[in-house]
């Protein structure tokens, strides 16, 4: 007897429909899984068989072949469990197969029948929307994914037995249902806050023009400065993540298997700080079959790299497609995969080998050459994608020991909030023009939008003109120039990128002078 039953698979971010036929037929005791499976799902047979067994029913003496198609991809993962168990029991006349047809099934079974959580809920869910079929059961764990999804119905459950038992009368349960605005006007808090930050005016400021138009930034101070905590707080003056923002970061981790947040759900903006001993394939992604890294789990959030020397080159290069395009293709022989990654990149390294270059107290005994060296561990072209270049020195004990609260990250984060707004008025007819990408701040603007919205005071021309030649900035350190002198403008309420502007724009260039 041939039974069929619909579950889902996950290739890079995106899932799709996996329909699964059971053949049960006299012959030796065996069971086959075909339709390329990887070693998790061919484990499967044991997990299946105990499960089977110990809910109570009986599991065949007989030959059993499970296909999961289609069977041009490879398919990987425990998410299937279910769905063969409960094809071998219809396949076998030990439930009715007409009660499987308008369902899908997902979870990994544990030898007492239990169902375990899977990854990739969310993705399937809104995969789900689009397909005629609009139940899904899961494992209770990964219900409050699938609740959010308005269009289809979510039923969680927490083993075979019961699944079995709800299938053969579901009007006993109601589908569960996660009203998402609600989630993310209640639950938007940050451990941390600038408030706790002393000292540091210059950084919190550059930290400021950095979120509000969208740069990525680099720290440069001595061991204790303060750079890590500075980083750590960037996130809590971000705007507050949209609908769409929150589905798509939540939609990613999900995939990634990183989802830890109880209400399954992410509603804060990403902070992610790789150790520099990280491979190049965890941090941009990859794998035979591609997963998302660092990058792309950082997505519309913060990316920081400690200690920015010490990564590995080849890692650290890979960075410069998804600085540009905000996003990354991994290209394997079956196909090209792409994942987002549109992030702020924020790196911390040390002025010196030793640390102490910018220290007034401790001497550095680090020559030229080594300096030279040290910062050669970074490319120039890397370099050049990174906005904004600080130092971070020492803070003073008078400010240190202030019992005053700095600034609160609420106050910098509504500024931030009304620059964004005025970039977003600004781009919106370039946005309707059907581009493939949207433009929402100015670190995304490309040469025509910047001749077009970078417009100068003569004074303020002069000083760019005198810059460049002294400095010898690169082509696109001028055009970083122009786009951060853009957001001090806007951060000032000007229409006109005036002198001062390209002044506070052009210290923000700290490294170029050591580099050229």
């Amino acid at each position: 007897m041939i039974s069929k039953i619909y579950s889902f698979g996950l290739l890079g971010l995106q899932a799709y429909p996996v329909e699964i036929e059971t053949d049960v037929t006299n012959g030796l005791p065996a069971v086959n899984l075909v339709g390329l499976a990887d070693a998790a799902i061919k484990e499967s047979r044991e997990r299946v068989r105990s499960a089977i067994k110990n809910s109570g029913f009986l599991w065949p003496a007989q030959r059993i072949t499970v296909n999961l198609a289609p069977s041009n991809i490879k398919k990987e993962g425990a998410c299937f469990d279910l769905a063969i168990a409960l094809g071998i029991l219809a396949a076998t006349g030990q439930i009715d197969s007409s009660l499987l047809k308008n369902y899908s099934f997902l979870g990994e079974l544990s030898l007492d029948g239990q169902l375990r959580p899977v990854r990739g809920v969310l993705a399937i869910s809104l995969t789900m929307a689009n397909f005629s079929i609009k139940n899904l059961v899961l494992p209770e764990e990964n219900a409050k994914e699938a609740g959010i999804i308005p269009e289809i119905s979510a039923w969680p459950l927490k083993s075979l037995k019961e699944v079995i038992q709800f299938l053969a009368d579901p009007a006993l349960r109601q589908p569960f249902k996660l009203e998402l605005n609600q989630i993310l006007k209640e639950n938007v808090n940050y451990a941390l806050d600038f408030s706790e930050v002393k000292g540091q005016y210059f950084a919190k400021r550059a930290i400021e023009v950095a979120v509000s138009g969208g740069h990525n930034i680099v720290l440069i101070g001595p061991p204790g400065s303060g750079k890590t905590m500075l980083a750590k707080r960037i996130p809590t003056i971000m705007p507050g993540l949209s609908l769409q923002e929150a589905l798509q970061i939540t939609k990613i981790h999900s995939v990634a298997g990183t989802l830890l947040n109880k209400d399954g759900f992410i509603v804060t903006r990403p902070f992610r700080s790789p150790h520099h001993s990280i491979s190049d394939v965890a941090l941009i992604g990859g794998g035979s079959i591609p997963r998302p890294g660092e990058i792309s789990l950082a997505h519309y959030g913060v990316l920081f790299l400690d200690e920015l020397p010490e990564f590995n080159r080849k890692a650290l290069e890979a960075l410069r497609q998804p600085l540009e395009d905000n996003l990354i293709c991994i290209s394997r022989i079956k196909g090209t995969l792409i994942f987002p990654a549109c992030f702020i990149l924020a790196a911390a390294l040390n002025p010196c080998p030793c640390g102490n270059y910018f220290s007034p107290q401790k001497p550095c005994h680090c020559n030229p050459g080594k300096i030279r060296n040290y910062l050669g561990k970074i490319s120039g072209p890397l370099f050049d994608r990174i906005d904004i270049h600080i130092e971070v020195p020492q803070v003073k004990y008078r400010e240190l020991s202030d019992t005053k609260d700095a600034e609160p990250s609420q106050a910098i984060r509504q500024r931030v909030e009304n620059a964004r707004a005025i970039q977003r008025k600004r781009f919106s007819a370039t946005n309707r023009g059907g581009k493939d990408e949207e433009i929402s701040c100015n670190a995304q603007m490309h040469g025509k939008l910047i001749k077009e919205h970078c417009l100068l005071s003569e004074e303020a021309k002069e000083l760019v003109r005198m810059a460049i030649s002294e400095l010898g900035l690169s082509a696109r350190a001028y055009d970083k120039i122009l786009k951060v002198s853009r957001t001090i403008s806007d951060l000032a309420g000007s229409d006109l990128i005036l002198a001062e502007h390209v002044a506070e724009a052009i210290q923000y260039r700290s490294l170029d002078k050591q580099l050229n």
